[in-house]
């Protein structure tokens, strides 16, 4: 299908690698609890973005620039390794009252969402090595096969975007009535944004 090589195999790829828990779910679920439905579509269209522009460097010859010289690579790596592990300390020493971590502006969502997204190892070692698997050699039609691929996507990340938004807004809701729970929530987000930034740190 327009040069994919099995296109079934490539949608369930894209699904599992969008559910695998790292910074970009995270940044969906704070920008809903934290901005509400515009926050949360606000960093759902930055998640797309960083993804669309990804692939679109993939397709540039930039991943094979990046695997040529792996100090680029690190350096992307160590940046948002740093990046992360900053918001993630934010959060964590916030206290009750203060200025929110994440600006309320949905364009601000969307700013970090799509950052997040930019500097993501995961999104970047995806689009690198795993999706070039997919594109059929001997079918490949060129930007219309890249088109395809960019669009599937994007829709696959709207959709589970929407997901997640839904979910965490509808849980947002319960706990905004008791404060505690939302100190303790964001002090939670801290811990595990400062976790994605180690990990991704001492990744190999």
């Amino acid at each position: 299908m327009f040069g994919i090589a099995d296109y079934g195999a490539f949608v369930i790829a894209v699904i599992v690698f969008l559910a695998i828990p790292g910074p970009g779910n995270l940044a969906l679920i704070t920008s809903t609890s934290k901005g509400g439905l515009k926050g949360g579509l606000a960093a759902i269209l930055g998640v797309i973005l960083g993804d669309q522009v990804l692939m679109w460097m993939a397709v540039a010859g930039v991943a094979a620039l990046l695997a040529a010289y792996p100090a680029a690579f690190y350096a992307v790596q160590w940046f948002g390794a740093a990046y992360l592990a900053w918001i993630g300390w934010k959060m964590l020493t916030a206290k009750p009252g203060d200025k929110p971590i994440i600006n309320i502006k949905p364009r601000h969502y969307l700013q970090q969402a799509l950052t997040i997204t930019l500097l993501n190892p995961k999104a970047i070692i995806f689009y690198m090595a795993f999706f070039p698997l997919f594109v059929d050699p001997e079918r490949h039609q060129g930007l219309l096969t890249f088109g395809a691929m960019a669009a599937t996507i994007a829709f696959l990340t709207l959709c589970y975007g929407l997901t997640v938004m839904s979910l965490t807004h509808f849980l947002a809701e319960r706990m905004r009535a008791n404060p505690r729970i939302s100190q303790a929530l964001n002090k939670i987000g801290g811990v595990f944004l400062i976790g994605f930034g180690i990990k991704l740190a001492i990744a190999k």
